[in-house]
């Protein structure tokens, strides 16, 4: 089993004790991403739209870290303080992904970090390549 882990400037830093994403030989894990804007390390501004814009933004810029795509992406975890908007989740997936889709949950929770009202985490299978060392 070879470990690395995964860091990029591209996404928000983590804000507490974990990493941005884990590479196990082909398997990542990419940790929960809320709608935090990677420069300023504050929630974007907007609507629920704008929030789930950006955990994708922040979810593709790790992927990408990692030497793969949103086309290696396995397992997607949706978390929502407010399930009314997954219509709008499945709207904006369809901008990112494209079929055969991930396999999916959608949870609703009470509260997510920094008050954001959505958050993310996937696990991605890379395609046979040459993977960045990180």
């Amino acid at each position: 089993m070879t470990k690395h882990i995964i860091q990029t400037d591209n996404a928000p830093q983590a804000i507490g004790t974990y990493s941005q994403a884990v590479r196990v030989d082909r398997t990542v894990y990419l940790s929960g991403q809320i709608p935090l804007v990677p420069a300023t390390m504050t929630l974007v501004d907007g609507d629920i739209s704008a929030q789930i814009t950006q955990v994708f933004d922040n979810l593709q810029a790790v992927a990408e870290a990692t030497g793969g795509d949103f086309s290696d992406v396995v397992k997607l975890n949706v978390f929502l303080t407010d399930l009314a908007h997954f219509p709008i989740v499945n709207e904006i997936m369809g901008r990112y992904f494209q079929p055969p889709y991930p396999a999916r949950a959608a949870i609703g929770v009470a509260a997510l970090p920094k008050g954001a009202e959505v958050e993310m985490d996937a696990v991605m299978v890379l395609k046979l390549q040459e993977y960045p060392a990180s």
